[in-house]
């Protein structure tokens, strides 16, 4: 009983942490990364603040795709107004978070189009990446796609030698 009162009071801890802001994407950075300009910040606050959406991972810049994954965040958000719901900050200081434009959910639309992978458990995400996959959108094109992170640790592993 103590662990299910444990688990209710931390569930209810990072609800009340999440934030929505609204403001617009100022620059793309990559294929799930952005940065954000608030429409009202304060002097504790950023006037910008770089976004990595969470649920995804899309290929890096110099990965066969990654290019692709870049036009298509840029396509969906560059300039446009949306908001964002903010999950937390990572280790890098980047704000983790969910992008919202026009209604349309951007991180789970990268998944779908076929320009990402689903990386968390969220079992929506993960089932418009296998509907992506079924239907050879975007990188799926390619049978013998590579996931990012283990691009990243194969580049890591050859730039140590």
């Amino acid at each position: 009983m103590r662990a299910l009162l444990a688990l209710t009071l931390l569930f209810a801890t990072a609800l009340a942490q999440a934030e929505t802001i609204a403001g617009r994407v100022v620059v793309v950075i990559d294929g799930d990364t952005v940065l954000f300009r608030p429409d009202s910040y304060g002097a504790a606050s950023r006037a910008f603040l770089k976004v990595r959406l969470v649920d995804i991972d899309a290929p890096e810049a110099g990965q066969p795709h990654g290019e692709a994954a870049t036009d298509a965040l840029r396509s969906l958000t560059l300039k446009r107004h949306g908001s964002l719901e903010i999950v937390a900050t990572d280790v890098y200081g980047r704000t983790l978070g969910r992008l919202a434009v026009d209604a349309l959910p951007v991180n789970a639309e990268l998944v779908r189009r076929g320009h990402a992978w689903a990386s968390s458990r969220d079992r929506s995400v993960r089932a418009l990446e296998r509907e992506a996959r079924r239907a050879g959108r975007g990188l799926w094109q390619d049978q013998d796609a590579v996931a990012p992170w283990v691009w990243r640790r194969a580049r890591a592993a050859s730039a140590s030698r």
